[in-house]
């Protein structure tokens, strides 16, 4: 059973190589995306991926594999476990305990939390952030039964002068429409851009859409975002697009829902009987690096 699962995950990181921007002709003026080696990944961390991903305390959290793809994910953001890595925005814990259990031996996993005072104008919801990022560490203990402190979390209100540069790689899963919405996405990024080594990248996996769809339906208040968009907004905060995969693609979803993404699969929030069996949002996955 080992050998399958391992051969599994082997097929799937295979198919961690990048469909490339060209099926996408609007993000052509910005040249050829490479990928990350991503063959030379699975080799070296085939194994680890593999066991986090099956591990027994993600028995509910598998039925989602097949539409967020986390196997090949990891291999195209290129985490190792043995990196210091940020999890923006952490919520709901799915990402949470997988990358804890594929970070919690060698390497380190960080709950970024959003500037409490740029995030709100209330001190209590400014206070509850700060709880959050405090019980990070905690609360992933639970999920996976490792040591709390192997895990850590912070907000970005201030960097502590220890963290800068200290962190290879940082995820924004799903969470980059609601600090545009909200009007701190600038200033949320330009932070993490402080955290990040030298080499370090963001990897950001977003709901994307229509090329044509209008600024007031792809400004965030409904969860979804240009893909040209995100990567004009990245370089303007410091980063140069690495690679761009379709593996997150959903082809199914029309990203045209008057109340947003929330009406597709698993919120399901107008009950919409048409869309219970789309799949999840159709999503871009983006890997960008500091620019100098």
């Amino acid at each position: 059973m080992t050998k399958l699962i391992l051969a599994a995950a082997a097929s799937a990181l295979a198919l961690a190589a990048p469909l490339m921007a060209h099926q996408h002709a609007s993000h052509a003026d910005h040249g050829e995306t490479h990928a990350l080696d991503t063959a030379a990944f699975n080799k070296m961390h085939g194994e680890a991926v593999s066991g986090a991903i099956n591990h027994p305390t993600r028995k509910e959290d598998r039925v989602r594999d097949v539409h967020r793809h986390p196997a090949e994910v990891l291999a195209f953001f290129h985490v190792g476990p043995e990196m210091k890595v940020g999890e923006y925005s952490p919520g709901g814990g799915w990402y949470s305990r997988l990358l804890g259990h594929y970070l919690g031996g060698e390497g380190q996993l960080v709950g970024l939390y959003n500037n409490p005072l740029t995030a709100t104008a209330d001190p209590a919801r400014q206070q509850r952030i700060r709880d959050m990022a405090a019980g990070f560490g905690k609360e992933v203990a639970g999920y996976t039964g490792l040591p709390a402190e192997k895990f850590s979390g912070m907000t970005l209100e201030t960097i502590p002068a220890d963290q800068k540069g200290t962190f290879d790689r940082i995820l924004v899963i799903r969470a980059l429409h609601g600090i545009t919405r909200a009007g701190i996405a600038d200033t949320e990024i330009r932070a993490m851009r402080e955290l990040l080594k030298d080499d370090g990248m963001i990897g950001i996996v977003q709901h994307r859409a229509k090329d044509d769809a209008p600024w007031s339906y792809a400004n965030g208040t409904k969860g979804y975002l240009k893909q040209q968009d995100v990567i004009d907004f990245m370089r303007l905060n410091g980063f140069t697009l690495v690679a761009a995969s379709e593996v997150n693609a959903n082809p199914m979803d029309t990203a045209n829902h008057p109340e947003g993404v929330w009406e597709m699969p698993p919120t399901l929030a107008t009950k919409r009987e048409d869309l219970k069996d789309k799949g999840e949002s159709d999503r871009m996955t983006l890997l960008f690096k500091k620019s100098a």
